[in-house]
């Protein structure tokens, strides 16, 4: 059914960065392989390459080499190539063009057009929503991942130093570091992300106690989802499925995530979530 076989994809990521999770949540779940570059944080020379400096960043090659940015971008324009048969992925990717904006504090960064849309002609866009409000409803939780529940990972995970320690380690761990770098980066970062962690919480204005923000974010996803659905995509997830379940996805293994499995009622969901991932790669 999938236009996928002629579909070469490369992941530039680090592996515990939610994002980049968000991006091989959706992979996964299509069923399309795909290569990993781990990229080394401190010296990003995998992606020397490219002027875009961040990850994730996937390589395509439909026919020609192309790169995609940003991971609801990445999300939106594959899925629109899985979709649609009338498009090239390079005039997908079009659709989508970067807008440079300046944030409050005065740095460059790019923004993307249509990020939370998929192009899709009437007849395509009936079958994918067949009313509306689903539509609406993907694209606002898609958002509300990139905008809150992503922002409450990193104040979670570095809340307490002993916290901030043992990320780093998992960090150093499942990340690509020479023997030096990754004993000063874990207990440098560590302590670096300790203190970023409390300038974070100031910044997106959470409580004293993050851990609070955590279970009221992942209560409200649940409440959203419903109790007559399996998935806020019905049987089968949708893009805001996916999108907050590798957000969520980061902090396993963490405090954070087995605080918020204790005092949520985000666990089923959740492994419904994994069991349908792990069909998805099989």
């Amino acid at each position: 059914q999938l236009p996928a076989g002629n579909l070469q994809l490369t992941l530039y990521q680090y592996k515990t960065c939610p994002f980049c999770s968000k991006v091989r949540a959706f992979l996964d779940y299509h069923g399309l392989p795909y290569e990993i570059v781990e990229v080394n944080p401190i010296m990003r020379k995998e992606i020397k390459f490219s002027s875009y400096r961040k990850v994730p960043i996937l390589l395509a090659n439909a026919g020609s080499p192309l790169q995609l940015n940003d991971s609801s971008v990445i999300i939106s324009a594959i899925k629109t190539y899985l979709i649609s048969k009338r498009n090239s992925l390079e005039e997908i990717v079009s659709f989508y063009p970067p807008m440079k904006t300046v944030t409050e504090q005065g740095k460059e960064v790019f923004e993307y057009g249509n990020k939370y849309w998929l192009m899709l002609d009437e007849k395509e866009t009936k079958r994918v929503y067949p009313v509306k409000e689903v539509r609406v409803e993907e694209m606002k939780w898609r958002k509300w991942a990139d905008d809150w529940l992503v922002h409450l990972i990193s104040p979670n995970v570095y809340r307490t130093p002993r916290e901030a320690l043992a990320s780093f380690d998992y960090i150093v761990r499942e990340g690509k570091f020479g023997t030096m770098e990754g004993f000063f980066a874990k207990y440098m970062g560590a302590v670096a992300m300790f203190f970023i962690s409390k300038r974070l919480k100031k910044r997106h204005h959470l409580q004293d106690n993050v851990r609070e923000d955590l279970y009221e974010a992942v209560n409200e996803w649940v409440k959203a989802v419903g109790k007559h659905r399996l998935f806020m995509g019905g049987n089968q997830p949708n893009l805001a499925d996916l999108a907050v379940y590798g957000v969520l996805r980061v902090m396993e293994g963490l405090e954070a995530f087995d605080d918020m499995m204790v005092h949520t009622k985000i666990q089923p969901w959740y492994q419904r979530m994994e069991e349908v991932i792990q069909k998805g790669e099989v």
